[in-house]
């Protein structure tokens, strides 16, 4: 028999001083777990180690290739310390322990709370540990939630790394020294945006002097060294201005909590209101004067006026070039206005550059929503079926997933109340542990009826408020375009380089239907 020895670490496990506690350090639990198969007589096929990495972490390197290596037999045998260290979350214990590992072979064991696939008699105790070990996430999450927020409210910085400009205090933690060199650009940029330079002439000059942008500048200083996704290239462009001029932590401000995570089970996140942000005052040196900031503000104040007739913004954020992938920005000449891609611009053979009317594109677009409107949807049908407000689409689609997960949580504290009281007429577990599980249990059931109620109420208001408006779809048979519908019936748009004698650039609309 073959057997994959699988160690995790997280950052949590390093502050544990006892080697009784769940984990004690990578090295122990391979020593444990190599002595463990040993005298077992197994074959040991590899280590698999991920450190500090916490068990709701599903791109764990060591955990992705380990999965991989089950799927394709190459052993009979995962073998853990426990298992929460392979996993903390209920739906992979479900998924890979009672689910994908039976089909491929596969038996779990874990040492220290004697989980094992091979004896069917303790699956409701695996599920049990799936559950306490998911509480112990989502309480965890809160815990580090609430310290972060009293130290962003407290003015110190959080984050892996400084803004451009900026440099982590050695010997303060949550402090930002400013570093010079960075520093430097960015009193270059204020400067010349004061002084009457556009945000795309002072791209292109920084690219002519080959001051590498700020992500650039990191990597080559080594404070990072993986690009953010969706960063590339080490090109000056718009955005990175704009976000520089309108940034307040140029003047000592602490300004923090612009995005927010969407669960403790994912990454992701979506931009907060401003209103949401953590903003203290005078925490850190100032890059510029407050009297240079103030000019600059009333100057992009000025700039950013709406144009006439309702064009701006339409396409805002939706628009790429088929060439570079960078995303369009507008400009006006001649009373016309137009979206082009930036990147010809600030810098010369990177890109052909797509270009393309905002009137023309508006057209395009009305003209294939009428098509497709004609083609594939009965009006009477359209018009119920399309939301007039795609905010509240949105927060019916988020209660509506939160609502859905409840059910699914309900549903297994249901069954885990279940099994644990015949575990307790089986005489399978002891009267102590009996009364702790089921008291949390029952707290948690509790504590989850009520989130269930109030979403269901919250889901209900905003269904009748819908339905009150849905006989004034502007969906059904659209004369013109709004904001409204383009962010919610199109992901994005692609422009390519017009051909010569072609009225008008390719154009490609991804719809969200």
């Amino acid at each position: 028999m073959k057997a994959a020895v699988y160690c995790r670490l997280s950052e949590e496990d390093r502050n544990k001083r006892r080697d009784t506690d769940d984990s004690g350090s990578i090295q122990n639990q391979k020593a444990l777990l190599l002595q463990y198969a040993k005298a077992q007589g197994w074959d040991v096929y590899g280590v698999y180690s991920d450190d500090d990495y916490t068990g709701s972490d599903r791109s764990r390197p060591a955990f992705r290739q380990l999965l991989q290596d089950a799927e394709q037999r190459r052993f009979e045998i995962v073998l853990c310390k426990t298992q929460s260290r392979f996993t903390r979350e209920l739906e992979l214990v479900e998924k890979y322990l009672h689910g994908l590992f039976p089909r491929w072979g596969i038996r779990f064991v874990s040492v220290v709370d004697n989980a094992d696939t091979e004896n069917a008699g303790n699956k409701k105790s695996r599920q049990i540990n799936g559950l306490v070990n998911e509480w112990y996430l989502e309480d965890m999450s809160k815990n580090i939630r609430s310290v972060l927020v009293n130290r962003r409210e407290n003015g110190f910085h959080i984050g892996s790394t400084a803004l451009y400009g900026y440099q982590k205090d050695p010997l303060q933690k949550g402090h930002l020294l400013i570093d010079e060199t960075a520093a430097a650009v960015v009193r270059k940029i204020f400067a010349l945006f004061v002084q009457g330079c556009g945000k795309t002439a002072i791209a292109r000059m920084l690219n002519e002097q080959g001051i590498p942008n700020p992500t650039e500048y990191k990597r080559l200083h080594g404070i990072c060294t993986r690009l953010p996704p969706g960063k590339s290239g080490t090109l000056w462009k718009y955005p990175a201005i704009s976000h520089i001029l309108s940034n307040e932590m140029y003047i000592g401000n602490m300004v923090q909590g612009k995005y927010g995570s969407e669960s403790y089970k994912t990454k992701k996140n979506r931009p907060r209101p401003k209103n949401l942000w953590y903003r203290v005052e005078h925490t850190h040196e100032a890059v510029i004067s407050l009297d240079l900031w103030n000019q600059a503000q009333a100057l992009l104040s000025q700039r950013t006026k709406p144009f006439s007739g309702g064009s701006i913004g339409l396409f805002a954020g939706k628009t790429r070039c088929a060439c570079c992938g960078y995303t369009l920005r507008s400009s006006k000449s001649h009373g016309r206005h137009y979206l082009q891609c930036p990147t010809r611009r600030v810098s010369k053979d990177t890109c052909t550059g797509s270009f393309i009317a905002a009137e023309t594109l508006e057209q395009i677009v009305l003209n294939e929503l009428q098509r497709l409107c004609e083609q594939y949807l009965d009006a009477g049908i359209l018009a119920q079926s399309l939301p007039l407000s795609a905010g509240i689409q949105r927060q019916m689609d988020g209660l509506q997933a939160c609502l859905t997960a409840c059910k699914k949580k309900e549903t297994a504290y249901i069954k885990s109340l279940q099994t644990l009281y015949l575990d307790r007429a089986a005489g399978a577990i002891t009267e102590p542990d009996f009364i702790r599980l089921r008291d949390g249990l029952t707290a948690g059931r509790i504590a989850l009826s009520k989130q269930l109620k109030d979403t269901q109420e919250q889901l209900d208001v905003l269904k009748a408020q819908t339905a009150v408006e849905a006989g004034q779809s502007p969906y059904s048979h659209p004369q013109r375009l709004t904001r409204e519908m383009v962010d919610l019936l199109i992901e994005f748009i692609t422009i390519g380089k017009r051909t010569l004698g072609e009225p008008h650039p390719p154009v490609e609309i991804h719809w969200r239907f």
